[in-house]
């Protein structure tokens, strides 16, 4: 799918989605200097044979060399929960700079006792790019800004770039809601905050959400909508919806919602900036799986 903007400098946007775990991976570039980036790139892992494979990352990477781009940033919009990130990986094979939000390092905290990640220093410094509230960057002549977003995770971003506000998985498309609350340092109230925040910028700016889980009366994946349209249509967060409500309803919601299926290998890499953690004594590469026993 290619967009292409009618203000300028005009910009071009690829998605990519990944059925496996539903997640919408964006090439953004500015024509005028072939500069790009890429948002929420995933690596692909098998749970079940511990298979690790950068398909569909390169699957991105062969577009944007089919195009003559370079790409100089991968960004993530947080430490995700539901795919490995494929971030160092394309950071590696391009040089592109990685970006995520500040309070990584709060996520890093969080989570380093858990997987007992002696080698991680919680201090974000795995990767390039900390970025915090109200920075700007640039794609080619396209500016991008940073809106901190927390709620679903601590160091949800937006970035918006151009008139496109890319969210993550803080927005998905009106007919399927919002983003859960429940992870550790989630919070509906501040999750609602967050919305109401990027719904508070110009009704034509585009969104583009992280992941479609294609609810129920839709037959086709989507990932483009407005703010408009969120304003008026989407169905935990329309005008007229009050911090009181939304709160009461996300907590609801996420009492009867399961872990995401990745999420304890997710966490181990996405912590480590893309990473995995390192090889063992008998040069061996292993993800841990806590045990909890009631």
């Amino acid at each position: 799918m290619s967009i292409h903007t009618d203000k300028e400098p005009p910009m071009d946007i690829h998605a990519y989605f990944d059925p496996d775990t539903s997640t919408v991976t964006y090439l953004i570039s500015d024509p005028g200097t072939k500069q790009a980036a890429i948002i929420d790139p995933v690596l692909d892992f098998e749970p079940n044979s511990g298979k690790l494979s950068s398909a569909s990352a390169d699957k991105v990477l062969d577009a944007a060399a089919a195009a003559g781009l370079t790409v100089e940033w991968v960004l993530d919009t947080h430490a995700h929960a539901d795919h490995l990130s494929a971030a160092d990986y394309i950071r590696k094979q391009t040089g592109a700079a990685y970006g995520i939000g500040a309070h990584i390092v709060d996520v890093q905290r969080q989570f380093k006792p858990m997987f007992n990640a002696d080698d991680l220093i919680p201090d974000g410094h795995v990767f390039d790019r900390l970025f915090q509230e109200g920075d700007i960057f640039q794609i080619g002549n396209i500016e991008a800004r940073v809106i901190h977003t927390p709620g679903h995770t601590p160091a949800c971003l937006t970035y918006l770039i151009g008139d496109a506000a890319f969210v993550g998985d803080t927005l998905f498309m009106p007919d399927y809601g919002t983003a859960r609350a429940d992870f550790p340092g989630g919070d509906a109230a501040t999750l609602y905050r967050s919305i109401r925040k990027i719904l508070s910028l110009p009704p034509e700016t585009r969104i583009f959400v992280g992941h479609d889980y294609l609810p129920d009366g839709r037959e086709t994946y989507e990932w483009e909508t407005s703010v408009a349209d969120e304003r008026a249509g989407n169905i935990h967060v329309h005008d007229g919806v009050t911090e009181e409500d939304f709160v009461a309803m996300r907590t609801r919601r996420d009492q009867t919602l399961s872990a995401p299926r990745l999420i304890l290998p997710s966490l181990q890499v996405n912590i480590r900036a893309g990473a995995l953690p390192p090889e063992e004594d008998n040069g061996k590469v292993y993800l841990k799986l806590p045990v909890t026993v009631d």
